[in-house]
């Protein structure tokens, strides 16, 4: 690999392979030292290509993570409908008070729908007599 000109570190970047340009270690434990580095750093590299290229490991991961999610949505749509079932009687009593103010206040809408209802039902009896 090359060296990339202007380096200040004393280090160049080649794509994601960063090369140092050290002058070699004067003692045996330094190269020592230095060998156990660069094998720890090639050992983590190699983990994680080995890691992109499961494929089989990073589908059931997705899938895992999909169904922690739709397991998360199931357990708010619970609660969301627990506490509708526990609001429903006091909207219905709400709607039946408002209703029944309704009617008091104009009787005439229902008196209309009651004689229609039942010029439907005198109706319906006489087609199934003739």
């Amino acid at each position: 690999m090359t060296a990339t000109p202007g380096a200040s570190d004393g280090a160049a970047v080649t794509g994601t392979v960063v090369q140092r340009q050290q002058k070699p270690p004067a003692n045996v434990e330094e190269l020592r030292a230095d060998i156990a580095q660069t094998r720890a750093e090639l050992g983590e590299t190699v983990q994680a290509l080995a890691a992109r290229a499961d494929v089989k490991a990073r589908l059931h991961e997705s899938a895992d993570e999909a169904k922690a999610r739709v397991r998360e949505k199931l357990h708010d749509a619970a609660i969301e409908a627990r506490l509708a079932a526990s609001e429903a009687p006091q909207r219905a009593q709400q709607l039946a008070v408002r209703a029944g103010r309704a009617v008091r206040n104009n009787p005439m809408p229902l008196a209309v729908a009651a004689a229609a209802v039942g010029l439907l039902v005198l109706f319906a009896g006489w087609r199934r007599r003739r």
